[in-house]
């Protein structure tokens, strides 16, 4: 996050390209993962931005356990997300274009425990129990892995 606190250091919050990560995580009853945003007071997908120098499957790693205390023991690749559906203006007035490589895992281990500077709640859901406030972007993501979970 310093980095990116640097580039807002120089351009404000003109938008930027962010290239980043995010996770979804299945337990075993095939529930998925979401993080309640406390910035945004919506849900999500752990994840967030690649630090320098960070692969993003480094930086999928470093989110889940930042945010949610999971450690992924092991990421398959599921698609890349970019474009004008994951442009974001923050309550702050930053902007950012998302580029998001998102990742399955259902291989974890820990027990939740959100880290309350960056989230809310964390709890796994069932897709018909979901709730209705899911990041527009995140949405799209879910609706795809819905799609095409048979394959994972």
């Amino acid at each position: 996050m310093d980095y990116i606190m640097e580039l807002r250091k120089i351009v404000g919050t003109r938008p930027l390209i962010m290239p980043g990560a995010n996770v979804i995580i299945i337990d075993k009853q095939g529930r998925v993962l979401l993080h309640h945003r406390s910035d945004m007071d919506l849900w999500g997908l752990p994840g967030g931005f690649c630090e320098l120098g960070e692969t993003v499957e480094e930086t999928a790693s470093r989110e889940v356990f930042e945010e949610v205390g999971l450690r992924c023991k092991s990421l398959k690749l599921f698609n890349v997300y970019s474009g004008e559906k994951y442009h974001y203006k923050y309550p702050n007035g930053d902007e950012v274009y998302n580029v998001t490589v998102t990742f399955v895992c259902d291989d974890f281990e820990g027990e939740i425990e959100v880290n309350k500077e960056e989230g809310r709640d964390a709890r796994f859901f069932l897709f018909e129990d979901m709730p209705s406030n899911i990041a527009a972007g995140i949405r799209v993501i879910l609706d795809d892995f819905k799609a095409r979970w048979s394959n994972f």
